[in-house]
């Protein structure tokens, strides 16, 4: 393997789940707001492939609009949870070139942009979704829990360079979740299929759970 890390920034700090057998994919999984990349690599080595890699980046820590300018760990400032909330333009933009660079990264150190699979929870997700959808890197797949598609009035134009308009799309969403309510996942699923090939579009919910992602949503990963 060769590359440096320190030359991408996310990847520097980033919590690395190794292959036990050699390397030939990666799964990049983007934790949620005022989370860490910690827990997400525990359950990524709960459900470990020996050929995959698991790279799970902490965000940076910033003030977030939505919890009164607390700092902590966020992709992007956060000002509401609705479709029509204002948004953090700059920051969302930054924080999806960041993560290109750390896909950027494993196809220069020898792994196929299409053996890469970039998933995320929440806020993660959404940063996903919205990576994946300017990304000229085609990707394996796309995975995202308990999200939105931010920036949504931009496309389908913002993803006219899009590598993914034929990668799958998972969406997983509690049906009693509380802060991102299902209704939005499912508007997100069908703003997706006007994007991307609407049969490569899939749409879970899951009786009962809530914020938070469950056993069953695991091994779809």
């Amino acid at each position: 393997m060769c590359g440096n890390n320190m030359s991408v920034p996310l990847l520097s700090e980033a919590l690395t789940v190794p292959g036990t057998e050699k390397e030939t994919a990666v799964v990049i999984f983007l934790h949620g707001l005022g989370d860490t990349g910690h827990g997400w690599a525990d359950a990524m080595t709960s459900i470990r492939l020996p050929y995959i890699k698991y790279i799970c980046p902490h965000a940076p820590r910033i003030p977030v609009t939505l919890n009164m300018k607390m700092t902590m760990p966020s992709w992007f400032d956060l000002t509401g949870l609705s479709p029509e909330s204002p948004e953090d333009e700059a920051g969302i933009k930054r924080a999806a070139e960041n993560i290109k660079a750390i896909i950027d990264h494993e196809v220069k150190n020898g792994i196929p942009s299409n053996r890469i699979i970039l998933g995320g929870f929440s806020q993660g997700g959404a940063l996903s979704l919205y990576t994946a959808l300017t990304s000229q890197q085609q990707l394996a797949g796309v995975v995202g829990l308990s999200c939105w598609l931010p920036l949504h009035k931009t496309f389908p134009q913002a993803a006219s360079g899009s590598g993914n308009k034929d990668t799958p799309i998972l969406q997983c969403h509690g049906e009693m979740d509380p802060m991102i309510p299902a209704q939005y996942g499912a508007m997100t699923a069908e703003k997706l299929k006007n994007i991307v090939s609407p049969q490569n579009v899939t749409f879970r919910t899951y009786p009962g759970l809530m914020h938070s992602s469950c056993p069953q949503q695991m091994p779809r990963l």
